[in-house]
């Protein structure tokens, strides 16, 4: 077997080039997101053959036809939701579970849903491998949310639904906020606070780009 070293020693200088370029100069500020994402290996997330691209400012193919998010996009997401250490969060779409390690750092739970079964498998295993001991997985329609495990402090969504799934905003708590990429063809990043009177503001943010949500609320719509 050969010797790993030099390829992490590679790995670390790319991964502190990621930050530096792609997350601390386009304004990312939040300290913990920031030093997470110096921390946690991207390259394990990635598939085999996209290897020498894992920190490149750019969404890359996973299983099933889905992706792992543009570095950016995971920590500007992040530092938008505004994380507190105690903290209960809803992950729609585990993914690659490269976002689900970001989030088990920042918050005091997470509670992860996957609809595809071949993606949550090698997530789960992955995590376990990271000794991401704080996470809670389901594989299950995501837009239905977690109702056994609601009200939630954060909700996070990393698939696009064409309209914001109710289900979420009903597991949201007062004072909670949702994010999540909205639209088909073209894609908002759009922010849901749930004020403490029960009043639900919706922000509208930067223009992105996601793999479409699927689920029984989709269908719905």
């Amino acid at each position: 077997m050969m010797n790993k070293a030099p390829d992490e020693k590679k790995f670390l200088k790319l991964r502190e080039k990621m930050v530096k370029t792609q997350i601390v100069a386009r304004n990312i500020r939040n300290r913990a997101v920031i030093q997470n994402m110096r921390e946690i290996p991207r390259h394990l997330f990635v598939p085999p053959e996209y290897l020498e691209r894992s920190y490149d400012d750019s969404a890359l193919p996973i299983k099933a036809q889905q992706t792992i998010s543009q570095p950016y996009i995971v920590a500007l997401m992040s530092e938008t939701l505004a994380i507190e250490p105690h903290h209960k969060v809803l992950e729609v779409g585990t993914g690659s579970g490269y976002q689900t390690a970001l989030l088990s750092r920042l918050a005091d739970a997470v509670y992860s849903v996957e609809i595809i079964p071949a993606l949550m498998n090698t997530a789960q295993k992955l995590l376990k491998q990271l000794k991401c001991a704080n996470i809670h997985f389901k594989l299950a329609d995501g837009t239905l949310g977690w109702k056994d495990a609601c009200p939630f402090d954060r909700i996070i969504v990393t698939a696009a639904p064409i309209t914001i799934p109710q289900y979420l905003i009903d597991q949201l708590k007062k004072g909670g906020r949702l994010i999540l990429p909205l639209g088909y063809k073209t894609q908002k990043l759009v922010v849901i606070d749930r004020e403490m009177d029960g009043k639900v503001v919706a922000y509208s943010g930067p223009s992105v780009r996601f793999v479409p949500m699927v689920g029984i609320a989709e269908q719905e719509n």
